[in-house]
């Protein structure tokens, strides 16, 4: 299946969560075995020779995305979770939307240092949730070898200065 096609599986809901944002509904995609099972395939395709110990999976589409990609390389999982969500000890890192400000957080003891990570999640937008999610991980020793995304909004992603080489699936 071709990142065309999967982008035709993909559900563009205007207006959420705020006024003017175009959500980019991927759950019509997942919902559909053969697309989520393409969407997986043509990802692992980007990134098989890369050299990475960890995928690190951004709350909360990245863990969908992550779980079976770290699965098909035979890499460990660490997930970055919104606040309090985490039980252990954690390192944090607030950043801005492009509809306000959050924070990420990781786990310390998640990742060794001089490991090597991959980030994933589901869409690029303006860089802020992936460069928090790098600052986490160089916060632990660690590198990031390259951003993945399913999706990057050539609209918004163009202002975005994300610390890291970018790998897109599907750019619109």
């Amino acid at each position: 299946m071709t990142n065309d096609e999967i982008l035709a599986h993909i559900r563009n809901i205007p207006d959420f969560p705020h006024q003017g944002i175009q959500f980019k509904d991927i759950t019509t995609a997942l919902k559909d075995s053969q697309t989520f099972k393409a969407i997986i395939d043509n990802m692992y395709d980007q990134i098989k020779d890369l050299d990475i110990d960890y995928i690190v999976a951004i709350e909360s589409r990245g863990y969908l995305l992550g779980a079976p990609l770290a699965y098909k390389l035979g890499t460990g999982l660490v997930i970055a979770r919104k606040p309090g969500k985490l039980p252990a000890p954690v390192e944090r890192v607030e950043y801005g939307l492009e509809y306000g400000k959050d924070a990420l957080e990781i786990h310390k003891d998640a990742i060794e240092k001089g490991k090597k990570v991959l980030v994933i999640d589901d869409l690029l937008a303006t860089g802020g949730t992936v460069n928090a999610t790098i600052q986490l991980v160089e916060k632990l020793g660690a590198t990031v070898t390259a951003s993945l995304f399913l999706i990057e909004l050539k609209e918004l992603s163009h202002i975005a200065k994300v610390n890291s080489p970018v790998i897109s699936l599907i750019k619109c």
